[in-house]
This record gives structure tokens, C-alpha cells and sequence, in this order.
């Protein structure tokens, strides 16, 4: 648990480590888990210092039309 973290991030980090160890997880990987998916949640959110833009899409896009493959 970083130090950087708000109070409810750290709610929410223990509350992903416990739904990763009841569903069988090690304890080490459901740690690794949460850690990863609160700091996803930090980024999107604009929580952390430099805000990540590589994995910013809206939800909304699409594409119009599938691409095809080269054979």
C-alpha cells in the first residue's frame, strides 16, 4: 500500500485483495492484483501526478467498420 494513496483507495485495495484471496487467488498475487487495479483507477480518475494519456479511450468509440485480414 503506497503511501500516496487516499483513505478510500486503500478501502478499495483491501476490499479487492480479500474478493482475490476468496476466489482463490495466492496471497501475493491478490496483493499484486489490487495494487494494479487501484492504481489503473488512480490514473483514469486524474488522481495521480502525470496522469497516463497511452490507455485514454472513450467508451463510446467504435469503429465503423471491422478490418480485415492479409493473407
Amino acid at each position: 500500500m503506497a503511501k500516496s494513496w487516499s483513505n478510500k483507495r486503500e478501502r478499495q485495495y483491501e476490499k479487492i485483495k480479500r474478493s482475490a484471496k476468496s476466489r482463490g487467488r495466492s496471497t501475493g498475487t491478490a496483493k499484486r492484483i489490487a495494487a494494479a487495479t487501484v492504481n489503473k483507477t488512480r490514473r483514469r480518475k486524474g488522481e495521480t501526478k502525470g496522469s497516463s494519456r497511452s490507455r485514454r479511450r472513450s467508451s463510446t468509440r467504435s469503429r465503423s467498420r471491422p478490418r480485415s485480414r492479409r493473407r
